[in-house]
């Protein structure tokens, strides 16, 4: 399901710890880690689709977080051409995100990655609030900056950061 600009409806989420540390999954069979994201599906809302991927890719039920919050609107990133299926190129430009901040209220335990028969992930730890944006891959930089950023607010005793200023300009180009 792609809008009309040619962007994929998707949600992304930042589950903190106690400790204000965000989880990070490694992906199946790469040594990318990333926060937990998935599409929507076609009729559901952005909550109903951030429930089922956290269930799909960390084994995490409702009752296990607390929604702190989410983005106010959608962030943007484009997907280079190299990456897009070949049926989908002149059509898909990339994904655009809502946002959910979520506070761990379960136990580390809780998490499971082996949830369904084709899991996301084969690893997970916690790393400190802003230290993931170096790993992540560049062209979905700017969004997980902006999407820190924007939520970084909602967390007490949270560690500010300025969005740089080459996020600002890719967020900027792609509203």
């Amino acid at each position: 399901m792609l809008d009309r600009d040619g962007y994929r409806p998707n949600v992304g989420i930042i589950i903190v710890n106690r400790q204000n540390q965000v989880f990070w999954g490694k992906r199946v069979r790469e040594h990318s880690w990333q926060f937990p994201q998935g599409g929507i599906k076609q009729g559901e809302s952005p909550e109903q689709a951030m429930y089922r991927e956290l269930m799909e890719e960390v084994g995490l039920e409702p009752r296990q977080v607390q929604i702190i919050g989410r983005t106010r609107d959608w962030l943007k990133y484009d997907v280079p051409t190299h990456w897009v299926r070949r049926e989908w190129r002149g059509t898909y430009k990339g994904q655009k995100q809502i946002w959910f901040l979520l506070r761990l209220t379960g136990h580390d335990s809780d998490v499971c990655l082996r949830r369904t028969s084709h899991p996301e992930f084969d690893a997970w730890r916690w790393n400190e609030y802003w230290a993931p944006l170096e790993a992540v891959i560049e062209f979905k930089r700017g969004v997980y900056e902006a999407a820190l950023t924007e939520l970084s607010r909602l967390i007490d005793g949270s560690p500010r950061r300025q969005l740089t200023q080459q996020a600002v300009q890719q967020h900027q180009q792609q509203q």
